[in-house]
């Protein structure tokens, strides 16, 4: 099987994002358009004569003359993605062919991706799915007590679902709330965000939902795609009278209802926080495992110099979070 490193100006993006509609795996951050909104720069390693069988996007951005793989914000999984059954040891040959010119790599590859833990420094993160192919009832029932609950008091609390909500109005209640001590979010990701959900909106497969309070005051918000038989939930914002009043928990309970009985699975895209990780999973979602890994060639002295820079990065985005 051969292999050939393309880059972005010659890459087919009609047969790509065939692969990627048809991919066993196929994931809606794969195709080219979200690519091109998302990624700073993106070449690809790429198999079959005369069609893409098999593709793997390379997201990458050049810093200091040193050229390195990194996962774009909004893009939980990419990683290599197939129209053919997908082996561990294919893996191993597509990340083998990452061209030695990248000298730094941390990505996250996808589900079905399952790289050598003895060949790669590899990293398991967490994702909660919920299969919808039920009708609501039975899936209510396992929804936790505490989401119960909440989605009772919000009731109570008369608050009010849209599901034909300004985009730009969830980012803002984002940005007023959780994003306002989170820097590692800038002006332009969030532009790209909104380009990203306009252009899912064109090609109907992006959707916007709001909760509101008997004051019409949106209180949370949620973005979600649908592609590939998943339901992603890609963005959400709440204030502090969402979180009193329980509204995202009704935000979810309603989709949940207007999707159920589907061949859709709700993809959670997360999470590694413990206490995201328990509220997904209250909703009866499963756990669901995706690999990381990284790579690093950079010489000697960049090396040490570059780990020092990750410890501090750290320490500050430990303060952010």
């Amino acid at each position: 099987m051969k292999i050939r490193y393309v880059t972005h100006e010659f890459i087919n993006k009609t047969l790509w994002d065939q692969c990627v509609k048809q991919a066993v795996n196929g994931r809606v951050y794969a195709y080219s358009w979200y690519l091109d909104i998302m990624a700073d720069n993106w070449d690809a390693l790429i198999t079959g004569d005369g069609s893409y069988e098999i593709v793997f996007p390379l997201t990458y951005r050049t810093k200091f003359g040193i050229s390195y793989l990194y996962q774009p914000f909004f893009t939980q999984q990419l990683g290599i993605f197939s129209t053919k059954k997908l082996t561990p040891e294919l893996i191993n040959q597509f990340l083998e062919a990452i061209p030695r010119k990248f000298l730094f790599a941390e990505i996250n590859l996808n589900s079905l991706n399952k790289p050598d833990p003895r060949k790669w420094r590899v990293l398991n993160n967490t994702n909660y799915e919920l299969d919808l192919i039920e009708t609501f009832e039975p899936i209510y029932k396992r929804f936790s007590s505490n989401i119960r609950r909440n989605v009772t008091k919000a009731e109570q609390k008369e608050i009010r679902v849209s599901d034909n909500v300004n985009p730009e109005d969830i980012v803002k209640l984002f940005r007023e709330n959780r994003g306002a001590s989170l820097q590692k979010l800038k002006d332009n990701d969030y532009r790209r965000l909104l380009q990203l959900v306009y252009h899912g909106i064109h090609k109907q497969i992006a959707f916007s939902y709001g909760a509101y309070t008997k004051t019409n005051t949106l209180c949370a918000g949620m973005i979600i795609f649908i592609s590939h038989y998943k339901a992603t939930f890609l963005f959400s914002a709440t204030n502090n009278e969402a979180r009193d009043s329980g509204a995202m928990s009704m935000l979810i309970s309603q989709f949940i209802f207007s999707a159920a009985g589907n061949h859709l699975t709700l993809d959670f895209e997360g999470s590694n926080n413990s206490q995201l990780a328990r509220f997904y999973k209250s909703f009866g979602a499963q756990k669901i495992e995706y690999p990381s890994i990284s790579i690093n060639n950079l010489p000697f002295p960049t090396r040490q110099v570059f780990r020092v820079y990750k410890k501090l990065r750290g320490v500050r985005e430990s303060k952010e979070s």
